[in-house]
C-alpha cells in the first residue's frame, strides 16, 4: 500500500469521527433544548395588571452584605474551610441596626415603583424570614427578627404590590448533604434532590400562606428546564399568584433588541453589581430613566434593584438616583404606567408608547442641550393626525411661563400629510440642570401603517 493510499484511509477515518462527533453533540443540543420546558399559567388579568404598573424595585440582601461580597456566588468556588465560615458563622454577626423598611417603601412610592420583588431566599439558602426547614435563617442570626415580615408589611402600607424572589438552588442543603455547592450538578437540581425538593415545597407553603397575599413570585433557578415543577407547584398553592422569571421573559442587564409581546421584565442593577458593594459605580438617573422608558416603549416592565448596606440602608447614591427618577415621573408617569407598545417603537431618537386605551400616543424627546424657555421644532412622521388631534406636554402648564407672563408656553403643531409639525417652549422646570427627556402627548391621531 503505497504512503498516498494510506493517507488517504488515515483522512477517512478522521472524517467519520469528526462526523459523529458533531452528530453527537447536535443530539445532545436537541435533548438539552427538549428539556427547557416552558409553561405559563399566569391568567390574562394578572398578565394585564402586571404590564400596566411598569416599573418596580428589585431588592437584594443577603449575610454576605457584611463582607462587600456578591450575593451567593462566592460560595460556589470558596474552599471547604470558606464554606464552614460562610453557613456558620457570618450569620452571627449579621445585625442591620438601621434597617428600616419604611424607608425603603417610601422611596418606591416617589420613584413612582408600582411593586417590589425581594430576595427571601437567594442561591446562598439563607432565608431573610423564620422557616421551621432550616437553621440557617435569619431568626437564627444576630438580628433575631423576621427581616420579610418587615419589608411586606411596610411596603403594603405604601400601596405597593408585593412580590418574592426565591432560588430552588440552595447551597447550604447542598453544603449540609455534603456536596459541592453548585448550580451545575445534578445535586443542586430540585427533580434529582429528593430532600432539596421537599425543603423548596415547604418553603413556598411557608411563603405564600403565611404572610398574607403575595402578588408576584421570581423563580432564579439555573436549570431552566426544571422551573415548571417549581412553578406548578406555586401556581397549585395559589392560581392567582404572577410569576414572573419561570412565567415569562426577563432578560438581565439588557433589553431585547425588538419588542416582545406580551408581558416581560428586564432585571437592571442600578450600579454593576446585584448585592451592595462599596465603591460600586453607579449608572446616571437620565441613563436609567432612558432604560425605562425604551423598556416601557417595547412593551416590557422595568424592575430596577438597590442594594441595601450591611447596617440595612440603601446607598446615598442609589437614593439619589431613585429621586431623579421620582421627579421625572412626578411630571411623565401617564406615559409609563397603564401604558402600551405603539405600532412603531421608535423614530430616529424618539421612543413611542401609546396609553392602553389607545387614546393618547407619548413621543420621549431627547434634547441633552435644550435649555429652560429655549423653543425646539420636531416633526414626527410615525403619527397622523385630523380636525380632533391636540397636542401638549407633560407636567407643563400650557397657559403662563414663570416670570414671562407675556409669553405663552402654549405647544403649537400642525397635522400634514407626511406627519405632525409641533414647535415647543420648555418652560418646565424641574430642576436647573435637568437634561432628561420631556414627553409631547398626541391625542386624536394614529400611528402611520
Amino acid at each position: 500500500m503505497n504512503s498516498n493510499l494510506i493517507l488517504k484511509n488515515q483522512n477517512n477515518r478522521i472524517m467519520r469521527k469528526l462526523v459523529s462527533f458533531f452528530l453527537l453533540m447536535a443530539l445532545v443540543a436537541t435533548a438539552a433544548s427538549a428539556q427547557k420546558i416552558t409553561i405559563d399559567r399566569n391568567k390574562p388579568e394578572r398578565l394585564e395588571w402586571f404590564q400596566d404598573m411598569g416599573f418596580g424595585m428589585f431588592i437584594h440582601w443577603s449575610i454576605d452584605v457584611q463582607l462587600g461580597a456578591i450575593i451567593s456566588h462566592n460560595v460556589a468556588v470558596g474552599s471547604k474551610a470558606y464554606q464552614d465560615q460562610y453557613f456558620n458563622e457570618l450569620p452571627k454577626t449579621f445585625n442591620p441596626k438601621r434597617f428600616d423598611p419604611k424607608a425603603w417603601a417610601k422611596l418606591a412610592k416617589l420613584a413612582g415603583m408600582k411593586y417590589m420583588v425581594f430576595t427571601a431566599k437567594h442561591h446562598n439558602g439563607f432565608c431573610m424570614w423564620g422557616t421551621n426547614t432550616s437553621e440557617f435563617n435569619i431568626m437564627n442570626a444576630g438580628y433575631g427578627q423576621d427581616i420579610l415580615k418587615e419589608v411586606i408589611s411596610a411596603f403594603r402600607k405604601y400601596g405597593i404590590a408585593i412580590g418574592l424572589y426565591f432560588s430552588p438552588d440552595d447551597y447550604h442543603v447542598m453544603y449540609r448533604q455534603g456536596h459541592q455547592p453548585s448550580r451545575n450538578s445534578p445535586e443542586s437540581e430540585s427533580t434529582r434532590n429528593t430532600e432539596l425538593w421537599e425543603i423548596n415545597k415547604k418553603q413556598l407553603q411557608e411563603l405564600l400562606t403565611n404572610y398574607g397575599k403575595i402578588d408576584i413570585l421570581f423563580i432564579d433557578e439555573k436549570s431552566d428546564w426544571a422551573n415548571p415543577l417549581v412553578a406548578n407547584y406555586a401556581w397549585d398553592l395559589d392560581p392567582d399568584l404572577l410569576i414572573t422569571r419561570g412565567g415569562m421573559a426577563t432578560p438581565e442587564q439588557f433589553v431585547p433588541d425588538e419588542p416582545i409581546e406580551g408581558a416581560w421584565e428586564a432585571c437592571y442593577t442600578i450600579g454593576n453589581h446585584w448585592q451592595y458593594v462599596a465603591g460600586d459605580d453607579n449608572k446616571s438617573a437620565t441613563t436609567l430613566i432612558n432604560l425605562l422608558i425604551e423598556t416601557r416603549a417595547k412593551g416590557g416592565n422595568l424592575l430596577l434593584n438597590v442594594g441595601p448596606d450591611t447596617h440595612g440602608e440603601i446607598p446615598e447614591t442609589q437614593v439619589a438616583r431613585l429621586r431623579e427618577i421620582g421627579l421625572w415621573n412626578l411630571a411623565n408617569h401617564e406615559a409609563i404606567q397603564n401604558t402600551r407598545p405603539g405600532k412603531i417603537a421608535k423614530e430616529q431618537d424618539t421612543w413611542l408608547t401609546q396609553s392602553k386605551d389607545q387614546q393618547y400616543v407619548y413621543a420621549f424627546v431627547n434634547e441633552p442641550y435644550w435649555n429652560w424657555m429655549e423653543e425646539k421644532a420636531f416633526f414626527i412622521r410615525s403619527l397622523q393626525g385630523g380636525t380632533d388631534t391636540q397636542v401638549s406636554i407633560l407636567g407643563q402648564n400650557e397657559e403662563m411661563m414663570e416670570y414671562q407672563v407675556r409669553r405663552s408656553p402654549k405647544t403649537i403643531f400642525s397635522v400634514t400629510d407626511e406627519g405632525i409639525f409641533v414647535n415647543v417652549i420648555k418652560a418646565q422646570r424641574l430642576n436647573k440642570t435637568w437634561k432628561n427627556p420631556l414627553v409631547i402627548r398626541f391625542e386624536g391621531v394614529e400611528f402611520r401603517e
